[in-house]
């Protein structure tokens, strides 16, 4: 699925044009015991409950592609009779409306779902006139398919916290009721896939809300599907399979943060040449062993070091090949380049302040202040040194000093004109 996609979908999540038809639900306890359940036409419920519910079908859908938003693949077993998938795909023809299949539903995420605590199940079921769509984009008032999906949103249900209240049978201040609330979705799921706006029965779109921990266990027992690492999570591997190789390396003068960020410019000008740096619509660039290879040619890597990456590489990314714009750490080379600038900028200062610091005494010669001690030393070596007369003027205005005998005594005559700057030994004169 693509941004586009996603966004297709969400955008009938409005009062005016959500068409949701039903809508199921499980409440489990922390002991994994059916608490009750729900069975709602949605066009039905109260305004209040109505912006309520649709605000969590929004939220199972929320977030990036790639890092909360994962695209799961069923494998051909789950897709035969008895699969995973084939069980989703009768639960959605169903409408939600068969009662054994929505328990057999909640059983099964009762038993898959690893959480401490309580939750409420939900599932709201859709059908999406797909209309056509000509090149530029404009739509054509005839169908195109019927995409008929369910929406699951697992909602944690946590107490109230404890506080103060006002108690309106007592007419008093104090201790307010503890109520359970039910909090957006930490995980779901929408079956099926919507992909270049078709259905697409072999897959799902399964969304996490913590894409540190994303509930690997659940996504192979609970929805039958292979796992697949966040983008989150496929960036802390590629830092640690560069630590592992520097690690292994006896070169004291490699570090493993330089390594990583060298990699991290070399990735990104890769997307940048590529021109998938808007990643809305632009196919993932997959990293296989060869691109990475190219890669540590490009940032010129050690011949000592660079076998050791291609091996940590080839370990750690075996199962599941990283596509470049998941392992790219915006974050990391943006405080990089302002580092860059900051060091540019200090070198730019110690260079004014060395050249301020020169400073001219009394007697002609000049002298240099160090910036970082204040001591004043000398250069007499690096200026020329001093005549018993020294005139330094414009180059125009040379040809107009003469030598002339005034009063028996040898002169040097220097016309000046009202205005001109005179400057003797550091003494500003009149003209």
């Amino acid at each position: 699925m693509q941004r586009k996609d996603l966004l297709e979908i969400k955008k009938r999540f409005k009062k005016d044009e959500c068409t949701f038809t039903r809508m199921a639900g499980c409440y489990v306890n922390s002991q994994k015991e059916k608490v009750v359940t729900l069975n709602e036409v949605f066009l039905n419920l109260p305004d209040e409950e109505y912006y309520k519910y649709l605000e969590i079908a929004k939220k199972a859908l929320s977030g990036t592609l790639g890092n909360n938003l994962l695209e799961l693949e069923f494998p051909l077993e789950e897709e035969s009779a008895g699969g995973k998938q084939q069980f989703f795909m009768g639960l959605k023809a169903s409408g939600l409306k068969e009662d054994s299949l929505l328990d057999r539903f909640y059983d099964l995420i009762i038993d898959t779902y690893d959480y401490v605590g309580n939750y409420l199940i939900l599932l709201f079921h859709d059908a999406y006139d797909v209309m056509v769509k000509t090149e530029d984009n404009r739509k054509l008032d005839e169908s195109e398919e019927v995409y008929e999906y369910m929406i699951c949103a697992i909602c944690p249900v946590t107490l109230s916290k404890p506080g103060l209240g006002y108690l309106e049978e007592e007419n008093k201040i104090g201790v307010r009721l503890r109520d359970w609330i039910v909090s957006p979705p930490e995980n779901g799921f929408l079956f099926p896939a919507f992909t270049q706006r078709s259905s697409d029965i072999h897959a799902l779109l399964y969304y996490t809300k913590n894409a540190k921990e994303p509930h690997k266990s659940f996504m192979e027992d609970g929805l039958g599907c292979g796992s697949k690492r966040t983008a989150m999570q496929q960036k802390k591997s590629f830092q640690d399979i560069v630590k592992k190789a520097v690690a292994e390396v006896p070169d004291e003068e490699i570090i493993a943060d330089d390594v990583f960020l060298t990699l991290q410019e070399s990735i990104s000008d890769m997307l940048d040449r590529a021109g998938a740096d808007d990643f809305a619509d632009a196919e993932p660039i997959t990293l296989t062993a060869d691109t990475f290879k190219t890669i540590l040619e490009d940032c010129e890597i050690s011949e000592q070091l660079s076998p050791k990456l291609e091996q940590a590489f080839a370990e750690e990314f075996c199962e599941e090949l990283p596509t470049a714009d998941a392992v790219l750490d915006a974050k990391a080379l943006a405080k990089n380049e302002q580092k860059k600038r900051e060091k540019e900028l200090i070198s730019e200062v110690t260079t004014l302040k060395e050249s301020l610091a020169k400073v001219q005494d009394g007697e002609g010669k000049v002298n240099y202040v160090d910036p970082d001690t204040g001591e004043i030393i000398s250069s007499e070596d690096e200026t020329p040194k001093l005549c018993d007369v020294f005139l330094r003027v414009k180059p125009e205005r040379a040809s107009l000093i003469k030598s002339q005998m005034i009063d028996g005594q040898k002169c040097l005559v220097i016309p000046v004109e009202d205005g001109d700057d005179i400057d003797i030994n550091g003494i500003k004169m009149d003209s």
